[in-house]
């Protein structure tokens, strides 16, 4: 499996990046070679290796929740540029 320049430009074009055409094909070079390693990888044996979901034994360790006492709202607040009652208020970011 290889990458070519027009799978770099479409990458780079869902990404909305633009590159020069020394970086695009500096970067077909590089995923080849990602690529490559990959598929060397692959030659590994790995029959005797039973397949992990985590590295370590046994459950996760996680600690107990407990309750402690937090910020107040005007505590959590005080730095706030603007507020709207108990809340942060941010410029609107989406649509129009």
């Amino acid at each position: 499996m290889s990458v070519t320049l027009a799978e770099v430009e479409r990458i780079a074009a869902l990404a909305k990046l633009s590159f020069s055409d020394e970086e695009k094909a500096q970067f077909t070079e590089q995923f080849n070679q990602i690529l490559a390693y990959v598929d060397k990888l692959d030659e590994l044996d790995l029959s005797a290796v039973a397949p992990t979901s985590h590295v370590l034994a046994g459950p996760p360790l996680l600690r107990d929740d407990e309750y402690r006492p937090s910020l107040t709202p005007d505590e959590a607040l005080a730095n706030a540029p603007r507020r709207n009652k108990n809340l942060f208020s941010v410029p609107k970011v989406i649509g129009g």
